[in-house]
């Protein structure tokens, strides 16, 4: 027994590494190539990353040439968690950039109106959402998830809002600058702090089951950590940043950062809280510190983005059947999960912005804006399949409206902001020169 314990653990085998250096290469350059694309015609480059999954998946290549889809993506867990593993990392440190990047000013700026919009547009969608998951057949859900953890989860899907998607819009449209597009990243920025805080808790709720003992713990957690993070790991967190930016190289402040967020990750995780969770609480925390040096991250950001943020948007594309829309009952729950998403948004962030005292053609483009769901839809959607609340079916139906909805973001800001009067919108109150430097840096590949 003493041999058998001390003998080394086996490498990885020679076909089992051939598979996944071709899988990351095929997966990479298939994203890559269509993002581009979809860049060149005005579309979110995630759409483009999540097609290159898509074509390699069930949806495409297993009916084209089923023998090279059996090879490249064999059913065997153990080959997969190899890609999962790259995406999970990959999906971590991109949810940790996005924190980073977050600007507070913008909330404290106009904190009254964004609040009430971002609210506006977080409850209504949410609410809707678990009316909806009360309502879809049996079917849709995995044989042992909670028809209320499933609704509940169904409910954050639809209140996200992705920044990257929706400042990379306003960045490539020039209205980064006006005021109806600073509101709408000031409530983005809340939407995205409260999405984090309520997946934590539902994933909670997921893993451990439906109690009194469990919601308690579930809610306690996410502000247990948060408080955490505040107290303890603030200080911790600028006297790490402040030693690595004595180093004239930025390797180690782009060590350092990414140990920060790997490690609130793992916290999480451990807590049975989601790891992007904490990824994202330990992201605000650098990006706030007053320590980190900008420029000495854009590696990190780099590595990210052109590597592996565009590879977890294939994989996540991987997991897409499309060809479960040709059925009634799943094609009639994308049309009515789609609905809900897009008019809850709309209406939410429309009232909200009308209890403000802004226009119609203001309402609008704000509620265009914070509809783009895009990356974090798609790492809700990941997550949930994950806990096992997303059967195949309902992650497609979900993924589908992350890039619907991103896709519709463009257009109806265009029309509405057509309507809108610059001078006039300037009495709203913001210092338009300053806009484009409140505004955080976008992720470009999400």
């Amino acid at each position: 027994m003493t041999e058998l314990s001390s003998a080394p653990v086996p490498t990885i085998p020679h076909h089992s590494l051939l598979v996944f250096l071709l899988q990351l290469a095929v997966l990479l350059l298939l994203a890559l190539a269509l993002g581009q694309l979809a860049a060149r015609f005005k579309m979110p480059a995630i759409v483009g990353e999540l097609l290159a999954g898509v074509i390699v998946g069930p949806s495409v290549l297993s009916h084209a040439w089923p023998g090279l889809a059996h090879w490249l993506l064999p059913k065997d867990p153990g080959q997969m968690h190899l890609l999962d593993a790259v995406g999970q990392v990959g999906v971590i440190l991109l949810v940790g950039v996005t924190g980073m990047e977050l600007k507070f000013d913008l909330v404290r700026r106009r904190r009254l109106t964004a609040v009430r919009v971002s609210l506006c547009g977080l409850l209504l969608p949410l609410g809707l959402g678990i009316g909806v998951g009360y309502l879809l057949p049996s079917s849709l859900m995995p044989g042992d998830t909670s028809p209320t953890v499933f609704s509940l989860f169904l409910g954050v899907a639809m209140c996200v809002t992705a920044i990257p998607v929706i400042a990379k819009t306003l960045i490539d449209m020039d209205l980064l600058h006006r005021d109806v597009g600073q509101l709408t990243l000031a409530a983005g920025v809340i939407d995205d702090v409260f999405g984090w805080f309520l997946l934590s808790i539902v994933s909670a709720m997921a893993t451990a089951g439906l109690s009194t003992r469990t919601i308690a713990t579930s809610l306690l957690y996410p502000v247990g950590v948060v408080l955490a993070a505040w107290l303890v790991g603030r200080p911790l967190v600028k006297a790490a940043l402040r030693a690595a930016g004595r180093s004239s190289s930025p390797a180690a402040t782009v060590a350092v950062a990414t140990l920060i967020v790997l490690l609130g990750a793992a916290a999480t995780q451990a807590m049975r809280l989601e790891a992007v969770f904490g990824a994202f609480v330990c992201g605000v925390l650098i990006g706030t510190s007053g320590e980190l040096d900008r420029e000495k991250l854009a590696p990190l950001r780099t590595t990210v983005l052109a590597f592996l943020a565009p590879v977890f948007f294939a994989t996540a594309g991987v997991r897409m059947d499309l060809s479960a829309l040709v059925r009634p009952t799943v094609l009639a729950t994308a049309c009515a999960v789609l609905a809900v998403a897009i008019l809850g948004k709309f209406v939410g962030a429309f009232a909200g912005a009308k209890l403000s005292g802004l226009g119609r053609w203001e309402a609008l483009a704000l509620g265009a804006g914070m509809n783009s769901r895009g990356v974090i839809e798609v790492v809700v959607a990941t997550v949930g399949l994950q806990l096992g609340v997303l059967g195949a079916e309902t992650y497609t139906v979900i993924i589908l409206v992350a890039i619907v909805t991103s896709l519709m973001a463009p257009p109806v800001l265009r029309v509405a902001m057509a309507r809108i009067d610059e001078n006039a919108e300037a009495e709203m109150g913001l210092a338009g020169p300053r806009a484009r430097d409140l505004a955080p840096a976008p992720p470009a590949s999400v």
